[in-house]
């Protein structure tokens, strides 16, 4: 699969840098990396958030590429139920590679990376290591050796937003609800983790939508909590603020709903407040759920 995953867009190319911003933040307009330093050795590092001048970057050139739109904001307000003109949303020319991990720019060349992320607490928790929350020399052997059995690349045992997002999901496919947050009801409830990002439908005790990583609201774009209901299912949506295509469109909170997005979804921002997931994933929660079903959001996306 591709690093980028392409389309033809009704809109201008000129809009290509907003959408960059909307998806990953202030870092998506960063330069591009500077050229890969000699591989170094790993030494214990205090974990910090990312500094302006060594933001997170894609580790291999060409992957995470920002797609013009990869997300739309919070509209507050329910969304114009209206046709749109009868245009279909674009279908991608190919997948999004999910498992491009980002990085700090310094660390790029690195054969193990001193850094610790904002994640590398709840990754020691995953990978059963010591958990304090520092990369120390085993961290980074042991975290590089999960990379490279879940081929994500560049595998340098930074625990970025994909690794983690994949540690996520594989613990929840075998300990689902550990919590027991998501009710369980005689009627269908899509439920939202924002905690570790992940989603799932069941009715009653049975699971009728396997669980799945998503991308929820970043700092300022909350993506709200508690019950709510589809009350709108608009399969080429496309956005009325920004002309953006929002495919498999599923409102449950004035203009917060679950679409797909045409890029990769473990990304350093979070979205303008909807559920994003990717364009496979979408297509499938589209097939089971029906307007008037229930949706129970809980929990803190981590970093906002």
């Amino acid at each position: 699969m591709g690093g980028v995953t392409s389309w033809r867009s009704r809109t201008a190319p000129s809009l290509f840098v907003l959408a960059a911003s909307l998806a990953l933040g202030p870092t998506a307009l960063a330069a591009a990396p500077a050229a890969p330093e000699a591989p170094s050795a790993v030494a214990p590092a205090v974990p910090e958030a990312p500094s302006v001048e060594d933001p997170l970057v894609p580790g291999v050139d060409g992957g995470g590429r920002a797609e013009y739109p990869m997300d739309t904001p919070d509209q507050v307000l329910p969304p114009l139920q209206e046709d749109t003109g009868g245009v279909p949303v674009p279908e991608p020319e190919e997948e999004a590679d999910e498992l491009v991990e980002y990085m700090p720019r310094s660390a790029l060349g690195a054969a193990c990376t001193a850094k610790a992320s904002v994640h590398q607490r709840r990754v020691e928790q995953l990978l059963g290591l010591r958990v304090d929350g520092k990369q120390s020399a085993a961290d980074c052997r042991a975290i590089r050796a999960f990379q490279v059995k879940e081929k994500i690349k560049p595998a340098v045992g930074y625990a970025g937003p994909v690794t983690w997002a994949r540690a996520e999901l594989l613990a929840a496919r075998k300990n689902l609800d550990p919590g027991r947050r998501c009710p369980v009801k005689k009627y269908a409830v899509a439920c939202v983790d924002l905690d570790r990002q992940l989603m799932w439908v069941r009715k009653g005790t049975k699971v009728t939508y396997q669980v799945v990583n998503v991308r929820t609201g970043r700092p300022g774009y909350a993506t709200r909590t508690g019950w709510h209901t589809v009350y709108w299912r608009h399969k080429d949506h496309w956005s009325t603020i920004y002309d953006t295509p929002m495919p498999y469109a599923q409102f449950f909170s004035g203009g917060q709903a679950f679409h797909a997005v045409y890029g990769q979804l473990a990304t350093p921002g979070g979205s303008r407040g909807c559920v994003n997931l990717s364009y496979r994933d979408a297509g499938k929660l589209w097939d089971v759920l029906r307007k008037g079903d229930r949706v129970y959001i809980w929990g803190k996306r981590p970093g906002s």
